[in-house]
Parts: structure tokens; sequence; C-alpha cells
């Protein structure tokens, strides 16, 4: 919700019971995944305030753009296993079937 920019740089994200509640997750899972954000610097707490979203907008589009090239190489690699090389996937994603 960061790279996508639902959450804005230096905004204060929910608590964890709330982000817990949305994702349908247990409270302990998501306040795991937000101390994994905070390790990399997406994230970071502000004692008695909560948790807010970084203002470094370079480390977000950064990750952003891992994360596209990640679903990127899974595109690639479904369209491989269905019998599709890369140029006939990229030719798919075109629209010249």
């Amino acid at each position: 919700m960061i790279i996508t920019g639902r959450y804005k740089s230096g905004e204060k994200i929910p608590s964890v019971r709330d982000l817990a509640t949305e994702a349908k997750v247990n409270p302990n899972t998501m306040q795991k995944a937000l101390t994994e954000l905070e390790d990399v610097g997406l994230i970071f707490t502000e004692r008695t305030n909560g948790k807010f979203v970084t203002d470094d907008l370079k480390l977000i589009e950064n990750l952003k753009k891992e994360y596209a090239s990640m679903i990127a190489k899974k595109y690639f690699e479904r369209m491989k296993s269905i019998g599709y090389d890369r140029e006939e996937a990229i030719k798919y994603l075109k629209g010249d079937k």
C-alpha cells in the first residue's frame, strides 16, 4: 500500500490491529510484517505517536521498481511454462496476438 501510494510519504499508518483486521491476518503476523517494513526503512515509529511512512521517496520508488521487476519475471516464467518465448509474451502484452 505504500508503493501504490495508498499510504503517502510522511503519513501515519493505521494501528497494528486495524491493519490486521483489514488484511484478515493475526495481529502478531501484522506486527512481524511491520517490523520488516521498518527494517527496510519504509516505515518508522515515533514513540508516542505511532508508525509513519518514510519521507524517502527514492526508497519507495526503488522498491516499487523491484516489485514490478518481480511481477514481470513471474509473468515471463508463466508464459514460458505454457509455451510462449519472451518475444511472444511481449507481443501478447501489446495485443499483437
